[in-house]
C-alpha cells in the first residue's frame, strides 16, 4: 500500500503535463452506475487513469475498464467533458466518458489497486463517493451545468 502511495506520488510530479480519463459505465435498464474504491484513496470514483505515451484517450479507457472492471466496450464511447484537475496537480487533465453498451465479464476481484468495484443505483449511491464523481453525475443524469474543473 505504502509502495503505490509513493508510486502515486512520483508519477504526479515525474511528469509535465499529465492526461487521464474517467469512464462513467452507466446500465440503462437498472439506472446504474459502475464505481470503484481504490485502495491508496477514500472514496467511491469512476473508473480510469492515466493516459500513456502513444495511446488515445478511448485505448486508455478500454484498457482500464478491463482493468478496473473487467468490463469490455462494445460500442464507441461518448466523450461527456473535459476538466483541468488541479486538485491533483496543476498540470492535471480529465476526459470524462459515457459508455452504455458493455459487457460486464465476470465481477472484479479485489486486488492491490482496486479494493471493490461493482454498479450502483443513481438513487442509491455510497456515502462516500469523491466529490468529482458527484458532480459528474449530476452534470451527465441531473442536467448539472458541466465545470471546466474536476
Amino acid at each position: 500500500m505504502i509502495r503505490a502511495r509513493l508510486f502515486h506520488f512520483w508519477f504526479r510530479l515525474s511528469r509535465p503535463m499529465t492526461l487521464g480519463m474517467r469512464g462513467v459505465v452507466y446500465d440503462r435498464a437498472a439506472g446504474s452506475v459502475f464505481l470503484v474504491r481504490h485502495t491508496y484513496v477514500k472514496g467511491w470514483h469512476f473508473p480510469g487513469g492515466g493516459v500513456e505515451p502513444g495511446e488515445s484517450t478511448e485505448a486508455a479507457l478500454a484498457r482500464e475498464l478491463v482493468e478496473e472492471g473487467n468490463i469490455e466496450i462494445l460500442g464507441r464511447p461518448e466523450l461527456k467533458s473535459f476538466h483541468f484537475n488541479r486538485l491533483a496537480s496543476r498540470r492535471d487533465h480529465v476526459a470524462v466518458y459515457l459508455i452504455t453498451d458493455f459487457r460486464q465479464t465476470r465481477p472484479h476481484v479485489p486486488d492491490r489497486e482496486i479494493a471493490e468495484a461493482r454498479f450502483f443505483p443513481l438513487d442509491a449511491l455510497p456515502v462516500d463517493v469523491s466529490d468529482g464523481t458527484r458532480r459528474r453525475i449530476a452534470e451527465i443524469f441531473e442536467g448539472a451545468p458541466v465545470s471546466d474543473e474536476w
